[in-house]
């Protein structure tokens, strides 16, 4: 009787082994189809939205390319116009990280912070994601190497590096542009909506992830 019995329980065991098995391999071959599929979707799309464009534009009896040309002109010149403000904001990004004045910063506002449930390893990302996006991706890039890319620390700065803009950068190159003096609450909004995103960050991280 317990031969049968001891028989039947390891024979439900493998059952169960064998189904959990199919059902792992199962998910991992539709998230190597779904990844490709994706990446179908990815490649195709911008070569459909220029035919799509061109497809519009000829029906409406627009002359494409000399609309085109006019337009690249365009562009190339308000690229000439902005190109001192990035310079000048290039320059900065690097003085504040050579400093060490970006680290001292991020020291001080840690506690604070920590509050909103931001890792101490994402602050100094915090201060440099609004300035420099090349920055931000290379603090980020740092904090994922080193506390790992399934931490909590590294997951909130992949989610910030995605969630948040280079909101002071935006704002110094288009208001260098348009010769504006004065942003009036630009700034303010712009810095409140980081903060925001920031947040929001590390809670659906905690959400989402609760064991990292």
């Amino acid at each position: 009787m317990r031969l049968t019995s001891s028989i039947i329980t390891h024979e439900k065991q493998e059952i169960c082994r064998i189904s959990k098995q199919f059902s792992k391999n199962f998910q991992t071959r539709e998230i190597i189809q779904g990844g490709r599929l994706l990446q179908i979707l990815q490649n195709a799309l911008i070569p459909a939205l220029l035919a799509g464009i061109s497809l519009y534009a000829l029906c409406k009896g627009v002359d494409v390319f000399p609309t085109f040309l006019r337009g690249a002109a365009v562009g190339l010149k308000t690229a000439v116009q902005i190109l001192p403000v990035m310079v000048g904001m290039l320059t900065v990004v690097f003085m504040l990280r050579a400093s060490g004045a970006v680290d001292i910063a991020a020291s001080v506002l840690a506690p604070a912070l920590r509050i909103l449930g931001i890792p101490k390893e994402c602050t100094a990302l915090t201060l440099l994601k609004p300035i420099s996006g090349g920055g931000g991706l290379a603090m980020g890039s740092e904090i994922i190497r080193r506390c790992g890319p399934d931490s909590y620390a590294g997951r909130v700065a992949a989610v910030m590096l995605g969630a948040s803009e280079t909101s002071l950068y935006t704002i110094s190159v288009y208001s260098g542009h348009l010769g504006l003096n004065r942003t009036r609450y630009a700034v303010f909004a712009a810095l409140c909506g980081d903060l925001a995103a920031f947040t929001a960050s590390a809670a659906l991280v905690r959400i989402y992830f609760p064991y990292s």
